[in-house]
């Protein structure tokens, strides 16, 4: 195994020409997607680094992929503004490229929706070493073939990104959470159903599973004027007052959910895309293993972190009919479960990189 550290596009080009198999590689902290097989060679990408151009008042940026995440949210913040996307592992490392590949997005996509959903141009190499743009740089200018979409969450299996245009909005003024403890599944499903029908503009909701009971955690966030009486009403929706959680320690305790602090720090840790309704099946299945569980986005994205080996995982993902993306493990399994949209990703690979030239999912 080799790694090279491109400077340069050019460089990066030359790279991708002479290389045999490669895998793309950003900051290296989602180990289970970024080691490489034996016989696959690693293209460092954290060299080509850099904010390319940014207009606050078009609310969009330009960058280069090995950019560090949270390198772009301390110049976003100097204007008023963010990814509410809420990228992760931005503390340890995380570049741009990495995210998109990943498809690496956090509690925030609860109510502004995904990565996919602020990502509006893309330049990236293909096999060949040619160099390819989709999209735009702003968001009127993002239309035709969508391949902005397509190298979200392709884990480098397409090409090498190398540039990357983001659309951001208003960080709002400040934010408050509500903490519930709840003693059973059905009554944290129905409170955190509750959280998320209400008209309050609810910015995440997540649910922490303990030993005994369940933390709900549900975050408002805009004006500092309005947030008291949208707090208030939506601790009237509930049975139980809850914890109001504010300030310094409301920012570290999404700090943590976006850095996976809750994780075991050296198992498996695998994403999984699902429904509220799919809760119970996963809870009483993993009733007494060990494994430490986190409901994000309102129910719609599961987190395992287990002991258990990857090939171990997979197997339960199967039985359950679910598809995850692991995060944290050996690699050889950066897919795991039932693959539902394969035939899709093969027409795509047979398009893109029809000599297999990137490492496989």
């Amino acid at each position: 195994m080799t790694i090279a550290q491109p400077k340069t596009i050019d460089e990066a080009r030359l790279i991708i020409r002479q290389a045999v198999r490669l895998l793309p590689r950003g900051g290296g902290t989602k180990p289970a997607l970024s080691t490489p097989l034996n016989g696959v060679d690693i293209i460092d990408m954290t060299r080509l680094s850099g904010m390319l151009e940014y207009e606050p008042g078009e609310f969009t940026f330009t960058a280069l992929a090995g950019t560090p995440v949270a390198q772009v949210s301390q110049i976003l913040a100097e204007h008023g503004q963010y990814l509410p996307f809420d990228p992760l592992l931005a503390g340890r490392g995380a570049t741009l490229g990495g995210t998109v590949a990943a498809n690496s997005s956090g509690p925030g996509r609860f109510h502004y929706g995904g990565l996919r959903d602020f990502l509006i141009g893309v330049r990236y190499i293909d096999s060949k070493g040619n160099l390819v743009r989709g999209g735009g740089k702003v968001v009127k200018n993002a239309a035709g073939f969508d391949l902005p979409k397509l190298m979200v969450g392709s884990l480098g299996c397409f090409g090498v990104l190398v540039e990357l245009s983001f659309k951001v909005l208003p960080r709002p003024e400040t934010f408050v959470t509500l903490r519930l403890e709840l003693d059973d599944l059905a009554g944290v499903l129905q409170a955190m159903q509750k959280a998320s029908d209400a008209r309050l503009d609810v910015e995440a909701v997540d649910i922490l599973p303990r030993d005994q009971g369940y933390v709900l955690y549900i975050r408002l966030g805009g004006l500092q004027a309005a947030i008291p009486s949208r707090l208030e009403r939506l601790r009237n929706l509930f049975t139980i007052r809850g914890e109001v959680v504010e300030g310094l320690e409301e920012t570290g305790l999404w700090n943590a959910a976006r850095e996976l602090e809750w994780a075991l720090p050296d198992g498996s840790l695998v994403k999984a895309a699902l429904t509220p309704e799919r809760i119970p099946r996963l809870e009483v299945f993993l009733a007494g293993k060990p494994v430490l569980r986190r409901y994000s986005c309102g129910g719609q994205m599961a987190w395992l972190s287990a002991d258990a080996p990857l090939k171990e995982l997979n197997e339960w993902f199967y039985l359950l009919h679910l598809n995850g993306t692991a995060f944290f493990g050996p690699p050889g399994w950066p897919r795991l479960g039932e693959f539902t949209g394969r035939p899709f990703y093969l027409r795509v690979k047979d398009a893109l990189d029809p000599a297999r030239h990137f490492m496989e999912v």
